[in-house]
């Protein structure tokens, strides 16, 4: 006898005045973090409920970053024209843990890919690529979060290479990180500038960041559910990821 049961796994950092964003260098301007104001709380402005106002950038922790967020794709769907049938798929999850354990900096390659690709199968269309690599570990601290020193960000990511390679070559929806961004800490100086922005966004794929909990997926198989406010004219918004694992218990 084989009993099914549908796991949903939560992917989403909580979001609150203490979630980890990105810090861009001046001359650069940066998105206010989250906040909520209060309007009412049982009292005389609302004496039977309670309703706060969100302030907030589009591009704050657990968010989807649509085509039109970058230069590449400008001409592209802002998160309110997305298909709702490609905010659903099946989730490819590569462990990069290893290997970022002993480099922050870790760039996955294109061998890296096709390695995983020759255990578990071609990454097809629609699905999403996940990266695991431990990142989600230093989410309690936007310092450990963001690994910054004189030198820049020091988190990993996507080699240029790979990054056009995945954007041309394969059929996926977008990819999904436990950083701060979908491209790594130093991709402020990589050719071009923050590649898989630029050939994700500019090929009509998406990014996914902030994302925690990959280590309770498996490598394929699970469905991925993406939540993001359907704002008109918006370039990203925070999303409530969900995974679902048909877990099968012989």
């Amino acid at each position: 006898m084989t009993d099914r049961r549908l796991e949903v796994v939560d992917l989403t950092t909580p979001l609150s005045s203490q979630t980890p964003a990105l810090r861009l260098p001046e001359p650069f301007v940066n998105l206010i973090d989250f906040s909520l104001e209060e309007v009412s709380a049982y009292n005389e402005p609302g004496p039977f409920w309670r309703h706060n106002n969100i302030h907030t950038g589009e591009h704050i922790g657990t968010h989807l970053d649509a085509p039109v967020h970058w230069i590449s794709g400008r001409d592209g769907d802002d998160v309110s024209q997305i298909p709702p049938r490609r905010l659903i798929g099946g989730a490819a999850v590569l462990d990069m843990t290893a290997a970022v354990a002993e480099n922050p900096d870790y760039l996955l390659t294109v061998d890296d890919v096709t390695e995983w690709e020759s255990v578990h199968g071609t990454l097809s269309q629609g699905q999403w690529l996940l990266l695991r690599t431990g990142w989600e570990i230093h989410g309690h601290s936007e310092k450990a979060f963001l690994n910054a020193d004189e030198t820049g960000s020091h988190t990993p990511g996507v080699s240029p290479e790979c990054a056009e390679w995945l954007a041309v070559n394969r059929e996926i929806t977008g990819l999904g990180v436990e950083t701060v961004g979908v491209d790594a800490g130093m991709a402020g100086t990589f050719d071009p500038p923050f590649p898989v922005h630029y050939h994700f966004l500019g090929h009509d794929k998406y990014g996914l960041t902030s994302l925690r909990n990959l280590g309770r997926l498996p490598s394929t198989g699970a469905l991925l559910i993406v939540a993001p406010l359907p704002i008109v004219g918006g370039t990203g918004s925070p999303s409530r990821v969900l995974a679902v694992v048909d877990r099968i218990a012989e």
